[in-house]
């Protein structure tokens, strides 16, 4: 007896899974991925919303009055709001038509967080476009107006997936309900837009394989560097320049001068170093360290098994090396 109610609970979930995958199939065949989509009648979908639906049912109970009263007043005032409702539909289609998205940028994230979608709206033939409402499923809402203006950015936020690598927010929802808000004008449309997720950092205690011939910051003695570093006892061949003769004169041995250079940080991230661990524990861990060098100001430098980036400072160096940690594994580099 508990079977029947399950079977029938499946055949539901079937059937509305089955019409979820032939919609997506319809709108990517019609609406394909671009980085710019110009709303066009093959693009743009238009039915009553509920306001629309309520207003629609009236005018049927008005009609049957009318024909029941055999009142021309109630015929004038039915026709004349079904007159306004067509051309409602005109005006809410015309809203939409012609309006260009553009995708822009999307700024780069860490799992869990907040990142920011740019896209550009242009309009054509110089028509406004009022009321326009935006929004991907997971991000924030937009409503823009495209009003003496040609073209206008509008910044959406979403959180993004928990996987590094690339990460899509889906198609963008682009509705209008202007004028009358009788009617809901719609499109689903793919911008080809995402945004680079990076690892997450992770910490480790200790960095291995970083020892260096000099700790950060040593003095290195190299002759001629114009650095004073200390003095030394004389040796058989020193320049006698660089003898401290005010020393001699007050009855010191003979010294030299001595001279430095001072070394800078520079290490390399590698793979290896994290040996036994899986690999999104050694890419988080390699991000972390990444991080950290670039807060401290030190030269750092990224060897992976399938690439290998120089040792560099500077943001544009740890947007190179997070981006080559995020697309690890990935061919399309």
């Amino acid at each position: 007896m508990d079977m029947a109610p399950a079977t029938g609970m499946s055949t539901v979930g079937r059937i509305r899974a089955r019409l979820r995958r032939r919609f997506r199939a319809f709108i990517t065949s019609r609406i394909p991925p671009s980085r710019v989509v110009t709303l066009n009648q093959k693009r743009i979908f238009i039915f009553p919303n509920r306001v629309g639906l309520f207003f629609g049912i009236s005018l049927l109970v008005m009609l049957l009055a009318a024909i029941n009263f055999q009142n021309n007043l109630s015929y004038g005032l039915t026709f004349l709001l079904t007159t306004l409702f067509i051309v409602a539909v005109l005006h809410t289609y015309s809203n939409l038509s012609g309006l260009t998205l553009r995708a822009v940028h999307a700024q780069p994230a860490f799992p869990g967080q907040q990142t920011e979608f740019e896209l550009q709206l242009e309009c054509s033939r110089r028509k406004e476009h009022v009321g326009i409402y935006l929004k991907w499923p997971s991000s924030n809402a937009s409503t823009v107006n495209l009003v003496e203006v040609n073209q206008l950015r509008v910044q959406l936020h979403a959180p993004v997936g928990k996987t590094r690598g690339w990460y899509s927010p889906g198609r963008l929802l682009v509705e209008s309900t202007f004028p009358l808000g009788l009617l809901r004008c719609w499109s689903w449309i793919d911008l080809d837009l995402h945004a680079l997720v990076y690892p997450k950092p992770i910490p480790s205690g200790e960095l291995p394989g970083l020892a260096t011939e000099q700790p950060d910051g040593a003095a290195i003695p190299i002759e001629g560097s114009d650095d004073f570093y200390g003095f030394r006892d004389y040796r058989h061949g020193d320049s006698l320049r660089q003898i401290y003769w005010k020393g001699l004169a007050r009855g010191q041995s003979v010294q030299v001068k001595q001279y430095a250079a001072y070394a800078d940080r520079s290490v390399w991230l590698d793979w290896d170093m994290f040996a036994g661990l899986g690999t999104e524990q050694r890419l988080s861990h390699l991000c972390y360290w990444a991080l950290e060098f670039d807060k401290a100001g030190d030269e750092y430098g990224l060897r992976l098994p399938s690439m290998s980036i120089a040792p560099d400072i500077g943001e544009r160096h740890l947007e190179q090396v997070l981006r080559a940690l995020a697309l690890y594994g990935d061919e399309e580099q």
